[in-house]
């Protein structure tokens, strides 16, 4: 019988210009050199577009590990031009160039380049997805505590975790988006008791009972701190919590479910998705993580605690407290065994403020003394630091009246808030309707928030102003997202059905500044591999910036609606926009058709 069903497409993904390059440089290097040309290639864009495309920066090395053997070479110089020499024939390269003691200079063919956007736009972006060497990652970001509200301090970990995994999900790797929530501890003996003697119904209450649960919270620890029957009390309704007594099992579930209610007020407005595996599912597999670093050997006694000393810190890694109980600690090294040996990732990572550096470093070094972690290589964990957000006054973000941080539900809302203003001065509530105007609002206000936050270096300070991130001017997502609007509006204003172009015709690059955005696009599939590699989203967003400025040189000097170039033109726009659209998605920003 004949088997009829279909067989799976096959997954098209494109080397990377390096890796093409790469490829090409190893193959000279071996003919040029011989044994001594088993190097890898450094291959990295100019910096200068006068001298090249690409260079090649491996002579000087070369030479320092050959000086003074038998070969023909007398100096870095003469090895880059011997190597240029036997670069194979391909359409690739159009010519190399060797300057100073021995930099190889890389032109591009203008062919290959509209070659590889032809490629983009019959395939699609996927296709220039780079590949990762893992198959499996956490990314473990957000992570608010119960009972407390999200501020601006979790709005970096929010957007910077949704980024990065943004970034590695788009390279094909399968990545859990892990919401590591503080919902375990002696603070939930207070709130339940509190919950208790403030609702004695406390079974039937809704989330509108309690009201604001940051305010319950302060009220718990007044009574909590004043009150030594209460905090008794509160100190046994821990235990009762811990050891599984159903009737505050039950009462704890009520508070962690207000809290996520809120949460996702924050998630739903940012369009994050999230998996929620807090403090609390990992506590069951504490004793047996502990058993197995016990059972390893790396368990000491200090000052009547449990710790594991890890090289590099004066104090130890805390696994065991005085008292017997667990810590922060104790459920990151069960966290920890749980992904590498239940989940089976490859690449965890971690994305908190830089101040907690140091734990995550004693973390990882304790893991490693385990065998938990190689030395090097896969499995691998690493901690995405970031900075404050600061206030107009260079201190902590703050709210007007200086009572404390800002609540990031509100600040959001101020965004999509003021957003909606500026569109409306603009003329926008005549052509759009009421839905249409609050999606574009959200579209701007939200991504303004975003790219203000992504567009810095993770690991400083920035300072929060709603004036400057949703300004149309500069390097701002209200600039982009015009600019991208602006693309979309000169192929619709041209009438013509960009499939059937694409069909018909074919990007062909003759002016300059055509070859120049070409080149420009080309590159985003390795300018997404050093963002991930590196773990810095700014790296996109300095990307974005500048296609969209290389985009506007192009347009400013080639007309394209009306001239003889019109359906080359017309595509290359497109593929500007198809790149656009991609970083957007990347960096959690929903573009706009039409702004």
């Amino acid at each position: 019988m004949q088997d009829n069903a279909a067989a799976p497409a096959l997954e098209i993904r494109f080397d990377t210009i390096r890796q093409e390059l790469s490829k090409i440089a190893r193959e000279s290097f071996q003919t040029t050199l011989g044994e001594w040309g088993n190097v890898e290639p450094a291959v990295a864009a100019c910096a200068n577009p006068n001298f090249g495309d690409y260079q090649i920066n491996n002579a000087m090395g070369i030479w320092s590990t050959i000086k003074g053997k038998e070969t023909e070479f007398r100096n870095p110089r003469e090895i880059a031009q011997s190597i240029t020499r036997n670069f194979p024939q391909t359409g690739f390269v159009e010519t190399t160039s060797v300057a100073g003691p021995g930099f190889i200079n890389v032109k591009l063919s203008s062919v290959y380049i509209a070659k590889r956007l032809n490629e983009l736009l019959l395939h699609g972006i996927d296709t220039w997805a780079p590949v990762l060497p893992v198959k499996r990652a956490i990314v473990d970001f957000s992570s608010p505590n119960i009972a407390k509200e999200m501020h601006v301090g979790h709005l970096r970990s929010t957007i910077i975790g949704d980024c990065l995994a943004n970034m590695i999900e788009y390279c094909k790797v399968e990545v859990l988006r892990r919401n590591h929530v503080g919902d375990w501890g002696t603070q939930f003996g207070m709130l339940i008791e509190y919950l208790f003697e403030m609702f004695p119904n406390w079974e039937d209450i809704g989330d509108q009972a309690i009201g604001d649960l940051q305010a319950f919270y302060k009220e718990s620890k007044v009574r909590f701190d004043a009150d030594e029957e209460f905090k008794a009390k509160a100190q046994q309704a821990v235990v009762k919590l811990q050891s599984g007594d159903a009737k505050y099992r039950a009462a704890w579930k009520i508070l962690c479910n207000i809290s996520r209610n809120e949460f996702q007020q924050v998630y739903d407005r940012l369009k994050v998705s999230l998996e929620e595996k807090g403090e609390s599912f990992y506590n069951p597999y504490i004793p047996d993580a502990i058993q197995i670093l016990r059972d390893k050997g790396i368990l000491e006694e200090s000052d009547g605690a449990t710790v594991i000393f890890v090289d590099g810190h004066k104090i130890p890694l805390i696994a065991i407290k005085r008292d017997g109980g667990f810590n922060y600690a104790s459920t990151d090294l069960a966290a920890l065994w749980y992904r590498l040996n239940v989940e089976k990732v490859e690449w965890i990572i971690y994305v908190t403020d830089v101040g907690q550096h140091q734990h995550f470093d004693m973390l990882f070094k304790a893991a490693k003394r385990a065998e938990w972690l190689p030395k090097e290589g896969y499995p691998r964990t690493q901690h995405v630091g970031f900075g404050l957000v600061l206030g107009a006054d260079g201190k902590r973000f703050r709210t007007r009246q200086g009572t404390g941080l800002v609540r990031l539900v509100d600040l959001l809302d101020e965004a999509k808030s003021r957003s909606k203003t500026a569109l409306i001065e603009r003329g926008r509530d005549d052509e759009w309707s009421p839905e249409d105007l609050d999606a574009a609002a959200e579209s701007v206000g939200y991504g303004a928030v975003k790219y203000a936050d992504l567009k810095n270096n993770r690991e400083t300070n920035y300072t929060f102003s709603f004036e400057q991130m949703l300004d149309v001017r500069g390097n701002t997502a209200v600039y982009l997202l015009y600019a991208y609007a602006r693309i979309r509006s000169i192929i619709r204003k041209s009438g013509k059905s960009i499939d059937e172009l694409k069909e018909n015709g074919a990007i062909v690059l003759t002016h300059p500044d055509e070859r120049a955005l070409g080149l420009f696009l080309i590159q985003f599939s390795e300018v997404v591999e050093d963002a991930v590699t590196r773990l810095l989203p700014n790296t996109l967003c300095e990307y974005l910036y500048n296609l969209s400025e290389n985009f506007t040189r192009f347009y400013t000097s080639c007309k394209v609606n009306g001239s003889p170039e019109e359906t080359s033109r017309l595509l290359l726009c497109e593929a500007t926009a198809i790149v656009m659209k991609q970083c957007f998605k990347l960096l959690g920003i929903t573009p706009l058709e039409r702004l």
